[in-house]
């Protein structure tokens, strides 16, 4: 599994964060941690877009984005 840690970034960055880790490490798992709710919907989103399907977990007052084929 690949990870991404952009919490604490705003808007735009954890989404062209996640492109290129999916440019990148397309064929694996990817997780996104996210602060920000607005954040993990954006990410959300933008995977669902590239036809990626995306599952969601809150841990703590964080959020984890899992990105799957």
């Amino acid at each position: 599994m690949y990870e991404v840690d952009a919490r604490g970034l705003s808007c735009p960055e954890p989404v062209m964060m996640t492109a290129e880790a999916i440019k990148n490490h397309g064929d694996d798992t990817i997780k996104v941690l996210v602060s920000e709710p607005h954040c993990y919907k954006n990410v959300e989103k933008y995977a669902q877009s590239q036809g990626r399907k995306a599952e969601v977990h809150e841990v703590g007052s964080e959020f984890e984005v899992i990105i799957t084929k």
